[in-house]
């Protein structure tokens, strides 16, 4: 039997730098399309490389040339135009298309726990999960009307050693790590889940060329559940530091200073998420997640130790932080 060709638009990110190493060892036939050489993951040994930008298609087509694959996945899709694209590009030409979407596309804030996939779609208030959520109808009209073979996949906050949970980054760890006050959103109790990119593999390659996903749309997450309250303290352990100093600030106030780091809480991490992976086992027997959050975190501050350079401190970032604290403190 011949190896499955499959064809990665992406495959150095944050979440598909452990799918991509994976999938070579699974025997697969694997050719990864990025515009480079990723400065923190590097393309897996067995891979082919094709240099080129995935979202301009025709550069993309002409790369590609008359190619085909069992499977096509886009790490890259962020806007409807992209799915347009790639329904034009692929037709005809793979077996499955894989669509990476977003778990914050469900209902926000959730009136039920644990999501399911059955979980409505509904954000009003974070314009990239919209889009996500454009992108998904796109992908079930083309499968409705014209049988075009997709899968979706909605990751949910998913890490590796070289991103913290918390949009502050190292700047964070720093203020851990010298004594000073930390800001959390809300009260620091919502429930939060944090999925480690390896135990996201071992959940996503067993979907390519599964022929039971067309069609269908799964969530991979974890079942480790923990309150952001939580999640401080067990960076603040892995950095060594002393348990960190809460300051709580509201989101709606957080986003009134940075509405870019807003927009993701009130659009995502300000709200209780946990989730049921039955339908994801039920096509793939046997997946759990097994990388608690503290074994990641002490991988990130292995990471961010073995070379001072990133240690990155953002004199924007730590004033924004004084300016809250100062504001909310107790």
């Amino acid at each position: 039997m011949s190896a499955l060709r499959v064809l990665f638009l992406g495959g150095t990110g944050t979440i598909s730098s452990a799918v991509s190493p994976l999938a070579v060892a699974a025997g697969i036939d694997l050719t990864i399309v990025t515009r480079g050489e990723s400065s923190r993951h590097a393309i897996p040994e067995g891979a082919r490389h094709i240099r080129a930008n995935a979202r301009d298609p025709h550069a993309l087509r002409a790369a590609l040339g008359a190619g085909e694959w069992d499977v096509v996945v886009d790490w890259l899709a962020f806007h409807p135009d992209n799915i347009r694209d790639d329904l034009e590009t692929f037709a005809g030409r793979t077996g499955q298309l894989l669509f990476i979407s977003s778990a914050s596309a469900y209902q926000t804030p959730p009136r039920h726990l644990p999501v399911t996939e059955s979980t409505p779609l509904r954000n009003p208030f974070w314009e990239y999960s919209r889009h996500k959520i454009a992108c998904e109808d796109l992908l079930v009209q083309g499968y409705r009307e014209h049988g075009f073979p997709i899968t979706i996949v909605r990751p949910s906050h998913t890490y590796d050693r070289t991103k913290p949970p918390f949009s502050e980054g190292w700047t964070l760890i720093e203020r851990m790590r010298r004594g000073a006050e930390i800001v959390i959103h809300g009260d620091g109790t919502s429930l939060w889940t944090l999925t480690h990119h390896e135990d996201f593999a071992r959940g996503f390659v067993p979907l390519l060329g599964n022929t039971r996903t067309i069609g269908e749309a799964f969530h991979i997450t974890s079942d480790d559940v923990l309150s952001w309250n939580q999640i401080a303290e067990i960076l603040a352990t892995a950095a060594g530091a002393a348990p960190p100093r809460i300051v709580h600030v509201p989101s709606d106030a957080i986003r009134a200073v940075d509405e870019r780091w807003g927009d993701s809480l009130l659009g995502d991490k300000a709200h209780s998420m946990v989730f049921d992976n039955a339908k994801l086992r039920s096509v793939v027997p046997g997946y759990r997640a097994t990388i608690p959050f503290e074994q990641g975190a002490r991988e990130m501050l292995e990471w961010y130790d073995a070379d001072p350079a990133r240690h990155v401190h953002d004199a924007d970032t730590e004033a924004r932080l004084d300016a809250l604290v100062e504001r909310f403190r107790v």
